[in-house]
């Protein structure tokens, strides 16, 4: 059925995307990483950096992170470093000092949308009936809910300590033996992204600097601020801020060798050995011809399902097919933007 258009034609929404980073990132987000103890054996981390880290805590410090983990800390941090770009460790310290209790409280929870800033700011004023309304808004959230209930609580002078202590204990513990190291890779993955992100539209670039995160436009979000990692990969991690969206993302293996030009994307070799099967192939042209099922494409290949999900399974993998219900849908800007992609790995410096 033809679409009769009676209203005013409206540009896509779109958002800038903005990267940094720095140690401190790293710093907070090797503390969160370390104390999820749902993710931490997944973490690309061998059972020799897990004793080097341990061995490397005090006793003092080891408590802090308990404290980390029972209380969800880690955001607290995190929170304070969107507020400036701090130079260096001092420099967050003085700034954690300078605040005033009400200012403390109120940068350690997070943005939960309009209603959520009213609610905030009954909260700091001492009201049950906001936390209660704060709580029962992020219900489904893993952590929130006790978060909120930690921050509204807590003592100013007792979270400041803590925040200092396990900041700059971790800090010198981790970051400051390997900080040349550490910060190569990071400043080497941030001018590889800031050099890639002209050549994509911001969604297009977000999914592909995220090895994977679809985050289209909305309204209320107006910049993505990407943040690389290296103790938290594979993972990325997602927070919100007014009007933005951050990524805390992994660095690309590339980013990790000082011989980077040599080493392509993960994302780049995974879509390249998924397009080097003649069944695969042939399932991408269905796909591109019509959404089909497992089903249909087991009958029209002539091939046992088993084989079929695997070859599906490995599509799925590169970004190349995404699943709608039962159905199976090209991505198509992947395929639109795998020549990019190799021609910016062979002509990288």
């Amino acid at each position: 059925m033809d679409l009769l258009t009676t209203g005013v034609k409206r540009e896509r929404e779109k958002y800038t995307v903005e990267i940094k980073s720095s140690l401190l990132w790293e710093s907070a987000l090797g503390i969160a990483a370390i104390t999820n103890t749902s993710l931490i054996s997944t973490l690309d981390l061998s059972e020799k950096d897990y004793e080097l880290i341990s061995q490397s805590l005090s006793k003092n410090m080891k408590e802090q992170l308990d404290y980390v983990q029972a209380n969800n800390t880690w955001k607290t941090l995190l929170q304070i470093l969107h507020q400036e770009d701090f130079k260096d460790l001092a420099s967050f310290n003085n700034y954690v000092k300078s605040l005033s209790s009400i200012e403390l409280k109120w940068i350690a929870i997070p943005y939960l949308g309009k209603e959520g800033e009213i609610l905030k700011k009954e909260l700091l004023k001492g009201s049950k009936d906001a936390l209660r309304e704060l709580k029962y808004i992020t219900k489904d959230h893993t952590f929130l809910p006790t978060y909120l209930e930690f921050i509204h609580k807590v003592s100013i002078e007792k979270l400041k300590a803590h925040l200092i202590e396990v900041m700059s204990g971790w800090f010198k513990a981790i970051i400051e033996p390997h900080k040349v190291k550490l910060e190569s890779i990071l400043l080497r993955d941030k001018a590889l992204k800031e050099k890639m992100l002209k050549n994509f539209e911001p969604d297009q670039f977000v999914e592909w600097a995220t090895d994977g995160v679809q985050y289209p436009p909305e309204p209320s979000v107006h910049k993505v601020l990407l943040i690389p990692h290296y103790i938290y990969r594979p993972w990325n991690v997602e927070a919100d801020l007014e009007g933005v969206k951050v990524f805390y993302y992994a660095v690309a293996n590339e980013s990790i060798s000082d011989k980077s030009k040599f080493v392509p994307n993960k994302l780049l070799v995974q879509r390249f050995k998924a397009l080097g099967d003649e069944n695969r192939l042939k399932i991408l042209k269905m796909i591109k011809e019509n959404n089909v099922t497992l089903q249909e494409l087991t009958t029209k290949l002539q091939l046992g399902k088993t084989t079929v999900h695997h070859h599906l399974k490995i599509l799925k993998s590169a970004r190349l097919v995404s699943q709608s219900l039962n159905e199976y849908v090209l991505v198509d800007k992947a395929i639109e933007n795998l020549p990019m992609e190799l021609k910016f790995y062979l002509e990288s410096e």
